[in-house]
């Protein structure tokens, strides 16, 4: 709910598109102004851009488009080709939604050009829906993302944490929605929220919405949007075979499950991934019989749900060897047209160039030992049995002055020196004092 109290004009969306003429970003796929927007690409983009970040997208979305130019030709690939096209961009059910959302679209001729429509094709939720509506058709709907939560939650204080903030973000976000240029007023939320509202140290100083922003009043906007603490998943274990094939250097892969996590993309053969795992019994579930090497080192892959590290297993087959049912060989020449997941390169990676884990170094200064003084270090050092002993020059010790003694017959009230100090004397010796004059 958003904190009451503050009596300020509420943003305007004249502001922020004056701002995104400026500012905008220059995107590959985004129209140029002036330009036509490809529903094609706007689509495209905003899965691939689903959980991910601009910077890994650009290279796959030019590839992409390269393979794949139009949503015909992605409709008509096989779906081995698409999956290998997506692999390394992650969350891989999006690339099996992507390939049969291409199949729909292709079969009614054109996308639908309605967020309730869009909404019916696979794998497109409400953000995707909204966006693509906006985006391409100029459809005054809302595309919330994680910028624009971020946006929204500073502009009206919303102290409910995500999730369970998100229907009131969307209801607030909705009503700033202009009539004209929706479009290029959702990407310029996205844009805001990417360079200027961002989640430390936000610009508010450059920013077209510093004004009405209740957050920034509060001098809190870095404490939002509030979110809860979500637990991370206990830490699982598995390993990994690699089995090479001499004479061609083929890799024996196999396709996971098509449901699930890393569904339909290829791996080497795994064993199951388990809390209590141990990889001393390991070879339990090799896929074949092998001289298996277990490789220093581990893989660790951070997944959403729980982090994973695995053990991997290196063995070098024969040329004639079976190939176990449900797997294949592929030419380490050929593996760029596997599906590949980016953990399953990890481990491809690791068992041709294995790494030892490098020992974990102790925090803060390491405690020098003090060097020993040279004396002592003399002591200890082991002479040689040849050497001959060391010769010490004693320093004799010097003689005490003797005291000075009093002439015979000295004058009245004259005081006599302190006696010499013998050898058996404790008292110290000293000079003798000076006589002193007679008193008149």
């Amino acid at each position: 709910m958003a904190k009451p109290g503050f009596q300020t004009d509420p943003p305007r969306a004249a502001d922020l598109l004056c701002w995104y003429d400026r500012h905008r970003r220059v995107l590959p796929w985004r129209a140029l102004p002036g330009e036509q927007p490809d529903p094609y690409r706007v689509w495209l983009s905003e899965v691939m851009l689903q959980q991910t970040t601009i910077a890994a997208v650009r290279p796959y979305f030019q590839r992409f488009l390269d393979r794949f130019p139009t949503v015909e030709a992605l409709a008509g690939a096989p779906e081995e080709a698409v999956m290998s096209a997506w692999a390394g961009l992650g969350y891989y059910s999006r690339a099996r939604n992507l390939h049969a959302c291409a199949r729909a679209v292709a079969a009614a001729g054109r996308f639908p050009d309605t967020a309730e429509g869009l909404r019916r094709l696979p794998g497109i939720g409400a953000y995707t829906a909204g966006a693509i509506a906006a985006i391409a058709f100029e459809r005054p709907e809302a595309a919330v993302d994680g910028n624009v939560e971020r946006v929204v939650t500073r502009l009206f204080a919303i102290e409910a944490p995500l999730p369970g903030s998100r229907a009131e973000i969307r209801r607030l976000t909705q009503a700033l929605v202009p009539a004209e240029r929706p479009g290029n007023f959702a990407q310029a939320v996205m844009d805001l929220g990417a360079t200027i509202c961002t989640p430390k140290r936000p610009a508010c100083a450059l920013c077209p919405w510093m004004a009405p922003c209740r957050a920034r009043d509060l001098g809190l906007q870095e404490t939002f949007p509030r979110k809860l603490k979500v637990a991370k998943g206990a830490l699982r274990r598995g390993a990994a075979f690699v089995a090479v094939r001499s004479g061609d250097d083929a890799i024996l892969l196999r396709t996971r499950p098509p449901e699930g996590l890393l569904g339909a993309m290829a791996e080497p053969p795994m064993s199951p991934w388990e809390m209590d795992y141990d990889p001393a019994r390991a070879l339990l579930d090799a896929p074949l019989d092998a001289r298996w090497r277990r490789l220093p080192g581990l893989v660790r892959h951070g997944f959403t749900h729980f982090p994973l590290e695995l053990t991997v297993f290196h063995a070098r087959v024969g040329l004639d060897t079976r190939v176990p049912e449900g797997m294949r060989f592929t030419p380490r020449r050929d593996l760029g047209e596997e599906p590949l997941p980016g953990l399953m390169k990890k481990v491809l990676a690791h068992a041709f160039d294995p790494k030892p884990e490098a020992e974990k170094k102790p925090r803060g200064r390491p405690k020098r030992e003090p060097e020993p003084a040279p004396l002592l270090a003399m002591a200890e050092t082991p002479r040689e049995p040849s050497a001959p002993a060391p010769r010490f020059r004693p320093v004799p010790k010097p003689a005490p002055r003797p005291a000075a003694r009093p002439a015979e017959g000295g004058a009245e009230g004259e005081e006599e020196g302190p006696p010499e100090a013998g050898p058996g004397s404790k008292r110290p010796a000293t000079r003798p004092r000076r006589p002193r004059a007679p008193r008149r």
